[in-house]
C-alpha cells in the first residue's frame, strides 16, 4: 500500500478555504466532506483536511494558533518555476497572501511561501531534477545561501 499524507488544518470559514484550495489545483473529495470539514486531494497520496474550528476542537484540547504565528510550513514540490508563481498568484487570487517570506531563488532551487486565508505557510518550490536525483552537486556557494 502506498504511504499517504494528511494534513489536518483548522480553518475559521470552511467554503472560503475550499476555494482557496480549488485555486490551487486540490479536488475536493465529496465523501469526506459536510458542513464541519471537507476532504481536498492533491494527488493519490496528498490529502488536506480542512477542518472547523469546532470540528477541530473535537480532536485536541490545543489551542488553535492565531493567523500571525508560524505553527508549521507545508512545502510542496513544482515541476518548473512557472508553477511555483502560478500557485502563489492563484493562492492570492483566492484569497490568500502571497511572498510572506522573501522568495528565495538559488539557481538550483526556487522557492516562494503563500498563506492560505487562515495563516498556514505553504512553499510551492522547483529543484533542479539533476540535483534532486543526486546526479549533480550544489556548489559550495549555493548551500552557503540556503
Amino acid at each position: 500500500m502506498t504511504r499517504m499524507i494528511f494534513v489536518n488544518l483548522p480553518v475559521a470559514d470552511l467554503k472560503r478555504s475550499m476555494d482557496f484550495y480549488e485555486g490551487l489545483g486540490f479536488t475536493n473529495e465529496p465523501r469526506f466532506t459536510d458542513e464541519t470539514a471537507a476532504c481536498m486531494v492533491l494527488s493519490d497520496a496528498i490529502y488536506v483536511m480542512l477542518l472547523t474550528h469546532e470540528k477541530w476542537r473535537s480532536f485536541t484540547k490545543r489551542p488553535i494558533p492565531d493567523t500571525g504565528s508560524s505553527e508549521v510550513s507545508l512545502a510542496l514540490t513544482c515541476k518548473d518555476r512557472f508553477e511555483v508563481d502560478r500557485l502563489v498568484l492563484a493562492g492570492a487570487a483566492r484569497g490568500g497572501t502571497a511572498d510572506v517570506n522573501p522568495p528565495e531563488d538559488h539557481g538550483f532551487m526556487y522557492q516562494r511561501t503563500v498563506l492560505d486565508p487562515d495563516g498556514h505557510v505553504w512553499e510551492p518550490f522547483w529543484m533542479d531534477p539533476a540535483v534532486a536525483d543526486g546526479d549533480a552537486h550544489v556548489s559550495q556557494a549555493s548551500q552557503q545561501e540556503v
